[in-house]
């Protein structure tokens, strides 16, 4: 059963969220608890699944209407905008202006986005705290797994801020947030707190739940090679992702296809996932990409707003030379349009809507395209499953179904352990074949035997090879894994990411600003410096804080 699923049904669990849905400011946002309290003898199991289920609804980043999921998405889309892989979409540059702000990185303490980012993760880690707090006082057996569970969760919310906001308030359990400062705690070690966490849940979880969804042993040590990576802390990101690797609960899909189908939620490549449902009268869908269905002329998807579209810098990173292999370097030296005629990578076309050519199952024109004059075509598909199945959501919410959203997938790991084995300079050898292997599953995908039909050999040249040994140095390792997790994780929220930890985010971005603005003449003027990498803290959590924040 998936946890989010019954959350309606345990009336903890609405305690749990009407400590926070009410509050905004720094001082009660973290420290509010319910108007009713729970003896020790009272929290028994199902009082805990219902602690539980809310601390996990964090993942959705959904607690009053829509727009907090839209502008703070739990899938970062925003940030995917935020880099040379995406546009906002839409109907204009007006439409979800603070996003555009975003692309165009003008920054300010005032965007809407900032805030719903902010709020909906210490919302988050204020249910975590709630749920910790009433599980310590218990008598209940197995709490240390509970525990584990919670603070995993808590390090996933922590490390989601930390990476997007330069300097944050680390708060406990324990803590009083009145009084805590933004700066009381450096980079360095929020990162340390946050790698704590996932020690603590690698020693005290499970191997496996048996509810699907829930944290295990695996899932904490995914988010731990992620961290490392960030702080580029290599050898350890070879030792928790190996920790994955070995497990073998995981493997690649047989298809890159599969990823968009409901049948394997929570099967293959899925290590945390957020879990969607069209129960509860669709209560939990992918709220977080809901703008991001496409117009889809007809309304297959129903009126889709057609946010978030590819760059035509991400689609031109999937060309591919006589070998099947990426062009590293020079990708960006010719556009591939209607008239291109050189190979490409089959993962373009299970990424993105392509004119004359399949979109699940049908034919992807340009009256799908909402602004085709401004953003061009290139609708997203990844987040979409074939609009004639009956797990299709007719109407509003339009594209909605039950299919989960990966946010960290095996995929993911395998190539950040292939980068930690370059940047140590370890197993050059070794990191290429993990490379392969991802490029294996491309190569697999060209068969068209796949249904919805995605892919068009006719109109396009699918070809995707093998990194050979011959020439393959450290330099050239540290582009191919680079490129490799562009055109494998493309529109999945990890691009700015990788950009920032990089250090090359700046580079990048101005490059692309200037190439692109001959398509998009709204980044005409778009520019981004050192001090724009990070999002500021909230202007109204600024003055909400009694001098706490600045």
């Amino acid at each position: 059963m998936k946890i989010f699923r019954y959350i309606k049904n345990l009336s903890v669990a609405s305690l749990a969220v009407a400590a926070v849905a009410m509050v905004s400011s720094c001082e009660d946002m973290l420290d509010k608890k319910p108007t009713g309290q729970f003896t020790a003898d009272q929290i028994d199991e199902s009082a805990i699944e219902g602690l539980m289920a809310a601390a996990y609804a964090g993942l959705e980043a959904h607690y009053f209407g829509n727009n907090e999921a839209f502008a703070g998405p739990s899938t970062n889309w925003i940030f995917d905008v935020r880099s040379d892989d995406a546009y906002k979409g839409g109907g204009g540059v007006s439409m979800e202006g603070n996003i555009h702000q975003l692309e165009i990185s003008n920054l300010t303490s005032d965007n809407v986005s900032n805030l719903n980012k902010w709020q909906n993760n210490y919302f988050a880690i204020s249910r975590c705290h709630q749920a910790m707090n009433a599980i310590s006082e218990s008598s209940v057996e197995g709490k240390e797994a509970y525990l584990a569970e919670l603070r995993t969760l808590r390090a996933y919310y922590y490390f989601d801020l930390i990476r997007i906001f330069e300097r944050i308030p680390y708060i406990t359990e324990k803590s009083d947030a009145k009084t805590v400062r933004f700066d009381e705690f450096t980079r360095d070690e929020i990162f340390g707190f946050i790698k704590d966490d996932l020690k603590y849940a690698w020693e005290n979880l499970p191997e496996s739940q048996v509810a699907a969804g829930r944290a295990n042993k695996f899932v904490a040590a995914a988010i731990m090679a992620k961290v490392c990576a960030f702080t580029s802390d290599w050898n350890d990101v070879i030792t928790y992702s190996d920790y994955v690797i070995n497990s073998h609960k995981y493997e690649l899909y047989n298809n890159y296809l599969d990823m968009s189908k409901i049948e394997f939620n929570n099967q293959k490549e899925s290590i945390l996932a957020i879990q969607c449902s069209t129960a509860n009268n669709n209560a939990h869908i992918n709220w977080s990409n809901l703008l991001n269905t496409t117009y889809s002329d007809g309304n297959l998807f129903g009126s889709g707003d057609d946010f978030f579209l590819a760059s035509q810098n991400l689609v031109n990173a999937f060309r591919t030379d006589e070998n099947g292999l990426p062009y590293l370097d020079t990708f960006n030296d010719v556009n591939v349009t209607s008239d291109y005629e050189g190979n490409v990578d089959p993962r373009l076309d299970f990424t993105v809507g392509r004119i004359g050519f399949p979109f699940r199952g049908h034919i992807y024109t340009k009256g799908w395209c909402r602004a085709y004059d401004v953003y061009g075509e290139y609708s997203g598909k990844k987040g979409l499953i074939d609009p004639s199945s009956t797990d299709m959501v007719q109407g509003w919410p339009w594209g909605a179904s039950a299919l989960n959203f990966c946010l960290i997938r095996y995929a993911d790991i395998l190539l950040l352990k292939a980068e930690a084995l370059i940047e140590t300079g370890t197993d050059l050898d070794a990191a290429r074949q993990l490379i392969n292997q991802v490029r294996a599953k491309a190569a697999r995908s060209i068969d068209g035997a796949y249904s919805p039909v995605e892919l068009n050999p006719m109109k396009a040249n699918y070809e995707v090879g093998q990194y050979p040994a011959a020439g393959w140095t450290q330099e050239y390792a540290r582009k191919a894994v680079r490129m490799e997790r562009r055109l494998e994780l493309a529109m999945e929220g990890h691009r700015w990411f990788d950009l920032v930890r990089w250090g090359n985010v700046v580079e990048t971005m101005n490059k692309y600003f200037r190439s692109e603005q001959v398509l998009r003449p709204y980044l005409e003027d778009a520019t981004m410096t050192n001090n724009e990498i990070f999002l500021a803290i909230p202007l109204s959590e600024v003055q909400n804080s009694g001098g706490l924040y600045e």
